[in-house]
């Protein structure tokens, strides 16, 4: 299992990045790797609420809610994608420090395709996830702070 652990300081209220994060739709607007992110089901927040979303490259996964901690946690379970990651797990942890917000993200995942996936994550794959990762984690400081979109 590959684990990558990210971390960045926004400059907003907790409860803003809260609003931001548990926001089902909202990751179209400052994700660049996400095109389309629709709520699927009856609820939109809670432990078991899900969404939909498709990439720029192609793309698509579907998650749900793992963990729901009002301001504090919040974790997103992958339960279907064409991506070469499955069992993929992305929690946040979020800290208020004064007037700013801490965001600190774990994902686990392993690959699929056996000992050739294992070969694949440890050439490229887990660089291009945490690249992502960071690209992610900069448009939310991004979106939080100014309100623009990606």
């Amino acid at each position: 299992m590959t684990v990558l652990h990210n971390e960045v300081l926004i400059d907003a209220p907790r409860s803003k990045v809260w609003g931001i994060l548990s926001n089902l739709e909202a990751l179209e607007r400052y994700d660049p790797v996400v095109l389309e992110s629709k709520r699927a089901g009856d609820s939109g927040e809670g432990v078991g609420s899900e969404r939909h979303c498709s990439t720029a490259n192609g793309g698509w996964f579907k998650e749900r809610v793992s963990v729901w901690e009002p301001q504090r946690k919040l974790e997103f379970a992958l339960y279907a994608c064409n991506q070469p990651m499955k069992n993929l797990t992305h929690s946040y942890r979020l800290e208020q420090i004064g007037d700013r917000t801490k965001v600190s993200q774990v994902m686990r995942y392993t690959m699929k395709y056996g000992l050739f996936g294992l070969l694949m994550d440890a050439i490229m794959g887990r660089r291009v996830a945490d690249r992502q990762i960071k690209v992610f984690m900069g448009g939310l400081k991004r979106y939080a702070e100014t309100g623009k979109s990606k």
